[in-house]
């Protein structure tokens, strides 16, 4: 249950923490007192569809006294993911078929000591959070940074090979591959009846849509394209997270984008979807439909499968969030946006069932 799993994480940290001071204070580094990214509901975060490692993501001072952000791991997959993050950067500052690519914060430093490997990055500081900003800002940042993604497609056997190693490649079948697992273990898990329906009807629509994913696939994506993955500085957005590149269809990053702004800024969401309507063919409206759809069933599945190490208001509050995203996918397969007093009813009870310390990591992300 989730006592005993928290518990374990929470020691894991501060086990990790211990060793990791002094290696880091030999090369100049200090820790800061707080670290917002080793509580609250972290413990239960894993992927669904990427390899990810057990890594930590912590915030220090250099020896100078400039905030810099660590990551550290002492784990084979967590370290395999901060050399393919290394690797994805310095891939897509030269590939000669991409036509624009992020700006990324500066890698002052990368070295292994006692087992773990470690980079430390330069901090970006930012007087505003994204969601604070006006929103004709938000959009024309979020717009300019899924058009960069976009200018990077593949459409040779060359391009191909230039990223093949590198980056994952997720074709139409994959995608297929993917939703049927997610049925697979609503299934396994004994999940509510509706939920594994509405999944199962999705897994309709991709089937029956293959032609169309596949139209739009080989792009360059984000697959978790949202405000605590990035930072503005000025005019400038810095990509935080390079590990969760790979190429596929163009609208999954576009999907990720706009799930999360059903709940956080629903006026962000109606814009960029009327962009798409008004600038864009309607084939590729119907491929970001698609992707929604895609990574609405994968929300569903993620928080079924956190179920079983939740307990109490954890409990309650991912069992709501199960029904919640249930409820959003019910509006899109009918491409309707879910109504504003489901997703204000839902928020009342996230705030309610949070933990005061999800509440502060939260505080930290966005």
């Amino acid at each position: 249950m989730s006592t005993n799993t928290q518990s374990n994480w929470q020691a894991h940290v501060a086990a990790q923490l211990a060793t990791l001071t002094p290696i880091l204070s030999k090369r100049g580094y200090t820790l800061a007192e707080q670290q917002p990214h080793t509580g609250g509901e972290r413990f239960l975060m894993k992927n669904l569809t990427t390899t990810s490692g057990d890594k930590l993501i912590l915030y220090g001072n250099d020896a100078g006294g400039k905030p810099v952000v660590i990551k550290a791991t002492c784990d084979h997959a967590g370290r395999q993911e901060l050399l393919h993050e290394r690797q994805c950067r310095a891939l897509l500052q030269n590939i000669d078929f991409a036509y624009s690519s992020f700006a990324t914060p500066a890698e002052l430093d990368f070295f292994t000591d006692s087992g773990y490997t470690i980079t430390v990055q330069q901090y970006i500081d930012q007087t505003s959070t994204f969601l604070e900003r006006p929103l004709e800002q938000q959009f024309a940042f979020a717009l300019q940074a899924l058009k960069t993604q976009a200018s990077a497609r593949i459409t040779t056997n060359s391009h191909l090979r230039k990223v093949r190693s590198t980056f994952g490649i997720r074709t139409g079948a994959d995608y297929l591959r993917l939703i049927r697992a997610f049925v697979a273990a609503l299934e396994h898990k004994q999940a509510d009846r509706s939920a594994i329906d509405t999944v199962q009807q999705v897994q309709d629509r991709l089937v029956d849509q293959q032609e169309r994913i596949e139209q739009y696939g080989g792009f360059l994506t984000h697959t978790d394209f949202v405000p605590h993955n990035f930072r503005i500085a000025g005019d400038t957005m810095y990509l935080l997270d390079w590990s969760s590149l790979e190429f596929g269809n163009k609208h999954e990053s576009w999907a990720r984008f706009l799930n999360f702004m059903t709940l956080y800024n629903p006026e962000l969401e109606t814009l960029l979807i009327t962009y798409v309507e008004q600038n864009r063919a309607p084939e590729e409206r119907e491929s970001l439909q698609l992707m929604r759809l895609y990574r609405l069933s994968e929300l569903i599945t993620y928080y079924t499968n956190t179920l079983q190490n939740s307990e109490g208001n954890l409990l309650a509050l991912n069992q709501a969030r199960v029904q919640f995203w249930r409820d959003v996918l019910l509006a899109e397969l009918q491409n309707k946006r879910v109504e504003r007093d489901v997703v204000a009813a839902y928020k009342t009870t996230r705030d309610q069932l949070r933990s005061a310390g999800e509440k502060e990591r939260q505080k930290n992300l966005h």
